[in-house]
């Protein structure tokens, strides 16, 4: 949570940069730009200071062994390098152990760590480790595939262009039928 003194030096920062790339901050389009942008951060970095655990519920289930895929789950980011979002879909992939989880749960684990300054390879690890860590399945599997704006609109500008990253842990890191079943169902439509 961003507190009221830092939302006043973001404000005041905002309108600096405004000053410096030759923009009136007092026109009128502009007036109220430096607040909007403070309101903004608040939510598109609330996951900096937020622990994921609080978003999670864990249910013994001795007898469910079987897949459970949340596919395409939409999600936001900002890169850490540029400041410019980066967005796309993630899918994720686990065989429990004794142990499952709410599947809106997975995608709040995934806005938990998204909604920081981020890379796509950090964060796609980051999701895998935290389901293994808590969830204790028998495997994880977390693909993402995003189109980073720092790539589409300046450097290279190539628009459309994704990057893919995975993550593999347990049973679908050490089984090849396993992880492609997943591939294979991550890929239906």
């Amino acid at each position: 949570m961003i507190s009221a003194e830092n939302e006043k030096k973001i404000e005041k920062a905002i309108k600096s940069i405004l000053e410096a790339i030759g923009e009136d901050p007092n026109r009128e389009g502009l007036l109220e730009t430096p607040q909007r942008i403070a309101r903004m951060y608040q939510q598109i970095f609330s996951g900096i200071d937020h622990n994921p655990k609080q978003d999670i519920k864990i249910f013994h289930e001795e007898n469910h062994q079987e897949m459970v895929i949340v596919n395409d789950i939409s999600f936001y980011s900002m890169c850490e390098h540029h400041m410019l979002p980066f967005f796309g879909k993630a899918s994720i992939a686990y065989i429990p152990n004794k142990k499952i989880t709410g599947i809106s749960k997975l995608a709040r684990i995934l806005d938990s760590f998204s909604k920081r300054l981020q890379l796509q390879e950090r964060l796609t690890t980051q999701v895998a480790e935290f389901i293994m860590q808590e969830i204790e399945p028998q495997g994880v599997m977390v693909v993402i595939k995003a189109e980073h704006l720092c790539m589409s609109m300046r450097g290279v500008q190539k628009p459309g262009t994704y990057i893919t990253t995975s993550a593999v842990r347990g049973v679908f890191d050490t089984d090849p039928k396993t992880r492609n079943e997943a591939l294979d169902l991550f890929r239906l439509k």
